[in-house]
């Protein structure tokens, strides 16, 4: 079978098995964790790239991700994770809120970045995450940024926010970048509300509506 064959037969599984309610036209993605919608200003902004930075391995990326997805589902949402290490743990999230998951599980950044390309082109996902923390940083610094400008210009043409979780900046077409200032004991990532606990910091924000840097907690 052809290879663009393939790609229209992989769109139409995803338009059926992932459907979108109709619904007002939106500038940002709301992820309802009030930290993150406040230090993003209102929501993770639509056609365009936001690039979460976890310095530290307990700085709570993964909580994140947990969250992110217990919240599409709560709001009938389906949103996509690139895994670009195989590490999420769906043990870890109810299977109700895996039926609103499309999970893409790469070993490589190369793999994580070629399911973005195509995912970005579908435009079926109002979120498409990119977790890329525990790539090694040999393998990212191969990304040409050439890369992240190709993904930017493709997400501008759909109704999609990008979410790019990083160990360090390196997305320079991101809009917004978020740093995750936090270092937290293993029990205090399994505490309960751990997501509401977790604080960000607005390193750079490029927008129509320009905003001040600020922290949230």
């Amino acid at each position: 079978m052809p290879a663009r064959a393939k790609v229209v037969d992989l769109r139409n599984l995803l338009a059926e098995r992932f459907p979108q309610r109709v619904a007002p036209a939106a500038t940002a993605f709301s992820s309802t964790i009030a930290a993150l919608d406040a230090a993003s200003g209102g929501g993770l902004p639509k056609n365009a790239i936001t690039e979460v930075i976890s310095a530290q391995s307990s700085a709570g990326s993964a909580t994140l991700i947990h969250a992110l997805i217990a919240s599409a589902w709560c709001n009938e949402n389906f949103i996509a994770l690139i895994d670009g290490r195989d590490s999420f743990d769906a043990c870890a999230l109810e299977n109700a809120c895996l039926r609103h998951l499309l999970w893409v599980r790469c070993t490589t950044a190369v793999q994580a970045i070629r399911a973005a390309d195509l995912l970005l082109r579908d435009g079926n996902f109002p979120l498409v995450i990119v977790d890329l923390v525990l790539n090694p940083l040999p393998e990212l610094r191969k990304i040409p940024q050439t890369t992240w400008y190709r993904l930017q210009r493709l997400v501008e043409t759909v109704p999609t926010a990008c979410l790019v979780l990083t160990r360090r900046s390196m997305v320079s077409s991101a809009q917004l970048k978020i740093v995750l200032e936090n270092s937290w004991s293993l029990a205090d990532l399994q505490s309960e509300n751990a997501a509401a606990r977790l604080r960000y910091r607005v390193q750079r924000a490029q927008r129509k509506s320009a905003f001040s840097d600020h922290s949230a907690t």
